[in-house]
């Protein structure tokens, strides 16, 4: 969670609002840990995004995906403030994690990622594809789900699910 560059360390910030955090972020997560000694997720607040309305606040966000990152010992997690670009910047990242489902998520990260380098163009973008068995997962869908009273297995963490039931069901 410091900041700073760490030379010779070749880090990644994968920014999302993760509301909530879902299967499908953990495979992009993973997958990103892999490939970089060092990933930083980073929690949006969304209130820059008015198109969103969060179910859950950003220290709830936050806490779920420490526990889903827990067993990943080079991602951390950190809340976002400002510009992804200027994030990475400060924390030494070379590169931003974007996951795409479907040509949709393409043509809209696409124009982040050319004013993001030109903003910083020593900042690259990387595109990580979901896999296929999540790939038409979004958390979205997943409120969705949990509102009509679906079975949130295999989609969100246990305690996610709980926490989704517990606040749909003390919603007006």
């Amino acid at each position: 969670m410091g900041s700073g560059t760490n030379v010779g360390v070749r880090t990644a910030v994968y920014p999302g609002s993760f509301d909530p955090v879902t299967v499908g972020h953990r495979d992009i997560i993973e997958r990103a840990a892999h490939l970089f000694d060092r990933v930083i997720v980073a929690v949006a607040p969304l209130s820059s995004n008015v198109e969103k309305r969060p179910l859950f606040d950003l220290a709830e966000r936050t806490a779920f995906l420490v526990e889903a990152c827990a067993d990943l010992p080079n991602v951390e997690v950190d809340t976002l403030d400002g510009l992804v670009v200027e994030f990475a910047a400060r924390h030494g990242a070379a590169v931003i994690v974007k996951g795409l489902r479907a040509l949709s998520d393409f043509e809209f990260e696409h124009g982040m990622a050319l004013m993001n380098r030109r903003l910083r163009p020593e900042i690259d973008t990387l595109y990580l594809m979901a896999s296929a068995e999540v790939s038409y997962m979004s958390s979205t869908l997943v409120k969705e789900v949990a509102r009509l009273g679906g079975a949130l297995d295999g989609l969100v963490s246990p305690s996610v699910a709980r926490a989704l039931h517990e606040k749909l069901r003390s919603a007006p």
